[in-house]
C-alpha cells in the first residue's frame, strides 16, 4: 500500500513539473501529436476507446473521443485536470500500465534494511548489490492493462508518451531509497542495479507491447524514442532505423535511448504480423533548453485473418 501511495505522490508530482515547463516552443509538437491521436480517436469509430497515459489533457484532442472513451493514468489528479481542461468527466483507470512499479519500490525498500532488527539497515553496498541481483529476475506483466482490453473492448487504444516514461518513473522509484541516481559501487565504479533497471524497464516495454498486439483494436502509439542532452543544432534526415541513423548535426550531443533499446514498430509487428503499418513518422521536440526529445508515432491496423 505504501508503495502505491509513493507512486501515486511521484506521478502528481511529475504530471505538475510537467504543466510547469514553459511551452513556448512546443507549438510544432503538440499539433503533431493532438493530430496523430485524434486520427486515433477517429478510427475508434462509434466504439470508446482506451487513452493509456491521458494525463492533464493538454495533448489528447477529448472533443473527438467517442462517447465512454477511457482514460488511463495513475496520476491521481489526471481526471480532475481533464475535467477542468476539457470539461468532460471520463471514465478512467488510476492502476499502474507496468503491473511492476510498486513491486520495484517494494523489492528496493526490503533489500535495505536487514532480514532482522526492525528498522535496521544494510551496509549501502550490500544492499545495492543484492538489489541488482534481484532486479534481474523482477518480471512485470501489465495485468490490468490486460484485464481492461478484454472488459472494454475498445475500438482504438493510444498511448500518449507512457511507453518512453517508464524508465524515469522507475529511476525516481528507486531514487527515493537509493539516492540520486548514478548508484556507484566503489573503489571499481560498478553500478550493477542501473544495469539491471536497463533490463527491467526494457522487460516492460516489450510485456506491455506484447499486450497490446494481442488486442484486436487499432494501436496508435506516441512515445519518446530518445531524449537529446546538450546541443540544439540536431536536426531529422529522412525515416531510417536504426533512429540514431536518422540524427543529422548535433556535435557531441548526448543520446539517451528512452526505451532501453526496445523497438516498437519491430515488437509489434513481430508480435503481430498481420497488423498494416498505417503510420510511422518521427520529429524532434525541443522540451527545454539543452533537451531535445525524439519523438515517435507508431500506428498499426487491427489484426487481420
Amino acid at each position: 500500500m505504501k508503495g502505491t501511495r509513493r507512486l501515486r505522490r511521484l506521478l502528481a508530482g511529475e504530471q505538475r513539473g510537467f504543466l510547469a515547463r514553459d511551452r513556448e516552443n512546443w507549438g510544432d509538437h503538440l499539433s503533431r501529436v493532438r493530430a496523430f491521436l485524434g486520427a486515433g480517436l477517429a478510427a475508434s469509430g462509434c466504439r470508446p476507446a482506451l487513452i493509456l497515459g491521458a494525463g492533464a489533457g493538454l495533448e489528447i484532442p477529448w472533443a473527438a473521443a467517442p462517447r465512454g472513451t477511457m482514460g488511463w493514468d495513475a496520476d491521481p489528479w489526471s481526471r480532475a485536470w481533464t475535467l477542468l481542461r476539457h470539461h468532460r468527466w471520463a471514465p478512467w483507470c488510476f492502476e499502474d500500465l507496468t503491473g511492476g512499479l510498486a513491486d520495484l519500490d517494494d523489492l528496493a525498500r526490503r533489500c535495505l534494511r536487514q532480514p532482522w532488527g526492525r528498522g535496521l539497515e544494510r551496509p549501502r553496498d550490500r544492499a545495492i548489490r543484492r538489489l541488482a541481483a534481484l532486479l534481474a529476475s523482477a518480471r512485470p506483466w501489465p495485468r490490468h492493462l490486460e484485464l481492461r482490453l478484454a472488459e472494454l473492448r475498445p475500438g482504438a487504444v493510444l498511448s500518449a508518451n507512457v511507453l518512453g516514461q517508464l524508465g524515469v518513473v522507475a529511476q525516481r522509484l528507486l531514487e527515493f531509497h537509493l539516492g540520486p541516481w548514478p548508484w556507484i559501487l566503489f573503489p571499481r565504479g560498478e553500478d550493477p542495479v542501473s544495469e539491471a533497471l536497463e533490463e527491467w524497464i526494457a522487460h516492460a516495454v516489450r510485456a506491455q507491447l506484447k499486450v497490446l498486439a494481442a488486442s484486436a483494436a487499432p494501436l496508435w502509439l506516441i512515445h519518446d524514442r530518445a531524449v537529446i542532452h546538450g546541443s540544439q543544432d540536431v536536426s531529422l534526415g529522412p525515416l531510417r532505423e536504426p533512429w540514431e541513423e536518422q540524427l543529422e548535426g548535433g556535435g557531441s550531443a548526448e543520446l539517451e535511448d528512452a526505451l532501453a533499446g526496445v523497438d516498437v514498430r519491430a515488437e509489434l509487428q513481430l508480435a503481430a504480423p498481420g497488423r498494416e503499418l498505417l503510420r510511422h513518422e518521427r520529429w524532434l521536440w525541443p522540451v527545454a533548453p539543452g533537451q531535445l526529445h525524439l519523438v515517435e508515432a507508431v500506428a498499426l491496423g487491427p489484426p487481420t485473418g
